[in-house]
């Protein structure tokens, strides 16, 4: 529908659901989660309700477990909850002898809250400040095989396709943060880069219309503020530490630490690994083509990337 009054004029009333919706009427839009909690309510109050959660989040969430973590699925925990507690106890933290690296909340307009933010209780304003937000529900953990700047580019491309086009800070803004972490990620970023993107981020968050171009900055403008030393990887030394940007990494196997179990040569899709049984192997680059088996797979952490 249209924002424009009689006249040419603008309308004040911006064209939201409870305004204008289904049939042109004010149309009341919740989700399933929400309405879920209406019927207790009003069984058992608001002050029940509100003895659950913070001053300010009162009740209880519903996240949606995902990622690098033992138990994934629907976890219901009080507002309030540390992100430790979600992950670690109930989520049972990060399979085999991975570490964890981050926790990205809110769905693909979230941000990512590093390993020193573990204690953050989860709320709506502990999380904004944070950098990131409740959105969705949603809370992808992350090990220490996950390229930060890969994400922030993976989150950016997905968001790119979602933008309806209608104003420009979002559409062309989304676009050119995209542009630049696909060079990065290529590597063929520059220093100057880092602080395009968080200028472009802070334009697109502040001038955009709607919730996703203001919060689409987000895993970027995040990412650089708690793993710029991996961007800086990315940039100066051409190299992703993840081993996740194929264009910046070469697998190596530690001669130390590899008891020759096999495994990385059983699995390698072009049998790029050698080496005799019980003996250190070695990876043939001339032939390995970076997919990054061999490092998931060894159960030692033999594997490294340089």
């Amino acid at each position: 529908s249209s924002i424009e009054g009689k006249r040419g004029m603008p309308n004040p009333r911006p064209p939201y659901p409870a305004y204008r919706g289904l049939w042109g009427k004010p149309t009341l839009i919740n989700n399933v989660e929400t309405l879920a909690n209406v019927p207790v309510i009003m069984l058992r109050g608001a002050d029940w309700f509100r003895s659950f959660g913070t001053a300010n989040s009162a009740g209880t969430k519903t996240f949606a477990l995902a990622g690098k973590i033992k138990n994934t699925g629907l976890v219901e925990v009080p507002m309030g909850t540390s992100l430790r507690d979600i992950i670690f106890t109930i989520g049972g933290g990060v399979p085999g002898k991975r570490k964890f690296k981050a926790v990205q909340t809110g769905g693909p307009s979230g941000g990512c809250i590093p390993e020193s933010l573990l204690d953050l209780k989860v709320d709506f304003d502990s999380l904004g400040e944070a950098g990131s937000m409740m959105g969705s529900g949603g809370m992808i953990v992350m090990d220490d095989r996950t390229c930060m700047v890969e994400v922030a580019r993976y989150y950016l491309q997905f968001l790119a396709g979602e933008s309806c086009g209608k104003c420009v800070p979002c559409r062309e803004g989304i676009r050119s943060l995209l542009d630049i972490l696909e060079r990065i990620c290529n590597g063929e970023g520059c220093l100057e880069d880092l602080d395009l993107l968080e200028d472009i981020g802070e334009t697109v968050k502040t001038a955009a219309l709607c919730a996703l171009g203001r919060t689409a900055p987000n895993p970027v403008l995040s990412t650089i503020k708690y793993f710029r030393d991996e961007y800086l990887e990315h940039i100066v030394n051409h190299r992703c530490p993840a081993g996740v940007c194929k264009e910046l990494s070469e697998f190596y196997i530690d001669a130390e630490m590899c008891n020759g179990c096999g495994l990385c040569a059983k699995n390698c899709p072009v049998d790029a690994v050698q080496g005799e049984k019980k003996q250190p192997h070695v990876i043939d680059n001339s032939k390995c083509i970076k997919c990054g088996e061999c490092i998931n797979d060894c159960q030692f952490l033999a594997v490294k990337v340089r």
